[in-house]
């Protein structure tokens, strides 16, 4: 394993955005997978992480994954679209008066069809629906180009940028 400097962008926001929800598609489901196994979990974040680099939880070593996987205050919401996995997002509440948004996004088969603007928009609903003081999120330039010009979009400020050493495998 090696290590790269990557800048790291860290954003929150202070209060539930104003916007009009997206219409709902008929053929996608968001689907709380509760308390899901390592295995599942496991593919979720490497279908979904693989192109970006997502490597944090590819190292963790099950016991510390199964635990935090099974903490009431950590949520996992599949999003499926006629019936076939197509990204998760994952909500940590484990912090009073906050939420973050762990880890989102879409497999690459899915990419391009609006399907990750929808589940990012319903994962800050959601998290604002918990009636935290704060919900925030952190990305990096390894991630999908869209992704932090949504974020903004979104209404979230960014309040800290760090260059770490990230692993690469």
């Amino acid at each position: 394993m090696r290590t790269i400097p990557v800048k790291v962008t860290y954003l929150q926001m202070f209060s539930r955005p104003g916007r009009n929800h997206e219409p709902s598609r008929e053929e996608v489901r968001i689907l709380r997978a509760e308390k899901p196994t390592i295995a599942f979990y496991r593919f979720l974040y490497d279908a979904v992480g693989r192109d970006w680099n997502w490597v944090d939880r590819k190292l963790m070593p099950d016991e510390e994954l199964g635990r935090i996987l099974r903490d009431d205050g950590v949520e996992v919401y599949v999003l499926y679209v006629r019936g076939v996995p197509a990204g998760y997002a994952e909500l940590d509440r484990r912090v009073d008066d906050e939420v973050e948004i762990a880890y989102f996004g879409i497999m690459p088969e899915f990419i391009g069809r609006g399907l990750g603007r929808l589940l990012f928009h319903w994962a800050v609903d959601k998290a604002w629906s918990y009636g935290p003081k704060r919900v925030w999120l952190h990305t990096c330039e390894l991630d999908h180009e869209a992704a932090l010009p949504l974020y903004l979009k979104a209404g979230f400020e960014i309040f800290d940028e760090r260059t770490t050493d990230q692993v690469v495998l």
